[in-house]
């Protein structure tokens, strides 16, 4: 017990000896640890606070040693005071009454340099204008900026007389209306607006109605081609050449059903694309759709694609596929063979059966590609195939994609190689996921493995002459040099 306590006494001497008021463990203050700048609003009359009361003491004699003499005022800009009246009245013409709502307060009242008028004049026209908004009418349009509604229907009746296709929407109109009839209807006297790149239109007032010129301006509607270095970026050389959105991102989708844009085109490649554009002789264009995509690249093979209306659909066609082009098997699913061709023991019949394509193994959700260049003929539910894509590709070649979660090829569309049709998936006759593919010859089913496939032009005789003719008259067009700076 006793030594208990002495160890106690101990640990609290330790403690006294510890705390910050003895000094233990502090480094011992210099005159350079000093600091004379304080706030003097804290501690006040502390040693803290004198020092600090004598710096500023210190500076303010020092700086009345070194500035010049004599002390004096500055000069005042303006030394006038204005009035409590007057200072509302410069408060109420002020920007800050804007600020809020332009609620000044002020009121505006007659006195005796106003005379009142018995009857005050009619302005003798009025002009203003007006922009023809979505599901609205030429007709519509004038009532509401004060024409008569038989006058309003006269004009419009004009107008579309002279745009069949009507007036599109966010035109704008120039409207002068005339001096106000005892009914409190005006005349119109003129309306102008610009009806498309190619005509403008004035409607005036005659003895018997309204009436209509059209004036025709000549456009250009030769296609415009845009070349250039992709640089840094090939979507934002895209926009730096002039291409817009819309153009920009429908040359990527063409380019993307033939490489990944993202990983095998590099910054010395060089971008090709002519897009549909209208130039008024004024001055306006207006862009149309892209026509012809292509890129050129530095050690790989170029791409080429046109726009074609294939069997009433428009699609894109290589422009080097008047010949023919050999190329080997092309893997439909990144997974490994689980069942080759030929006779096997069903897995879920359990008897022998003819298997008349291979099998890969694949997760759930895995994408699909087309072996080669083809024709969508069949897409959609197909018994114990489940969902499945079929592919004509000229030869009496036939490739089908069994098995799938999800199609998403259409039939009637053309696909390239390596462009996604689906996904993986366990539909119909299936014991898991994967995907089970056939390739036919004049329809006979034929072993995958020992097939090349040859993709053809998809366009032969009349319909390949006027395809080649058009590529031709595309490349001819010359070359929009990029924006400087």
């Amino acid at each position: 017990m006793l030594d208990m306590r002495a160890q106690w006494r101990n640990e609290a001497a330790f403690a006294v000896a510890a705390s910050p008021a003895s000094g233990f463990g502090r480094r011992k203050k210099r005159w350079r640890d000093l600091d004379p700048f304080v706030d003097l609003a804290n501690e006040p009359l502390s040693g803290r606070w004198l020092r600090g009361a004598a710096a500023l003491s210190a500076l303010c004699t020092l700086l009345a040693l070194v500035a010049p003499m004599p002390f004096a005022p500055l000069p005042a800009a303006n030394a006038e005071q204005i009035g409590s009246a007057e200072a509302e009245q410069y408060r109420d013409i002020a920007i800050a009454p804007l600020v809020q709502g332009s609620g000044t307060g002020g009121r505006m009242a007659a006195n005796g340099l106003v005379e009142p008028l018995a009857e005050a004049p009619d302005r003798p026209f009025v002009e203003l204008f007006a922009r023809l908004g979505s599901g609205d009418s030429i007709a519509q349009l004038l009532s509401r900026s004060g024409v008569g509604f038989a006058e309003a229907g006269e004009a419009a009746q004009l107008i579309g007389s002279a745009v069949p296709g009507g007036v599109a929407t966010g035109t704008s109109l120039s409207i002068k209306l005339g001096r106000r009839s005892p009914s409190g209807i005006r005349p119109i006297e003129r309306i102008a607006l610009r009806a498309g790149l190619d005509r403008d239109i004035t409607l005036t007032s005659a003895a018997n109605g309204l009436r209509i010129a059209v004036t025709q301006i000549a456009v250009d509607n030769r296609p415009l081609r845009i070349r250039g270095r992709v640089g840094d970026g090939l979507y934002w050389a895209l926009r730096a050449s002039g291409v817009s959105p819309q153009a920009a991102g429908e040359y990527l989708r063409a380019l993307g059903a033939q490489l990944d844009v993202g990983g095998e085109i590099g910054p010395n490649d060089q971008f090709d694309l002519i897009v549909a554009n209208r130039r008024a002789a004024t001055g306006e264009s207006q862009e149309g759709p892209l026509l012809y995509a292509a890129i050129d690249r530095a050690g790989a093979a170029d791409i080429r694609l046109m726009k074609w209306n294939l069997g009433g659909r428009i699609d894109w066609v290589d422009a080097n596929g008047a010949g023919q082009r050999v190329s080997a098997f092309a893997w439909p699913v990144a997974g490994r063979i689980t069942s080759g061709f030929g006779l096997r023991i069903h897995p879920i019949l359990r008897f022998a059966r003819m298997h008349r394509g291979i099998d890969f193994g694949a997760g759930y959700g895995a994408p699909i590609v087309a072996a080669s260049d083809g024709q969508v003929i069949g897409a959609g539910w197909s018994g114990g195939y489940g969902r499945q894509v079929r592919i004509a590709h000229g030869g009496g070649i036939v490739t089908s994609y069994s098995h799938m979660s999800r199609t998403v090829a259409e039939p009637g569309s053309f696909v390239h190689q390596g462009q996604l049709i689906g996904y993986v998936g366990s539909s119909g006759l299936s014991t898991g996921p994967h995907l089970h593919y056939e390739v036919y010859r004049n329809g006979t089913p034929v072993n995958p493995l020992g097939v090349k496939f040859a993709s053809r032009s998809l366009l032969e005789g009349e319909q390949l002459a006027r395809f080649k003719a058009r590529l031709a008259s595309l490349m001819s067009i010359g070359t929009k040099a990029p924006p400087k700076g």
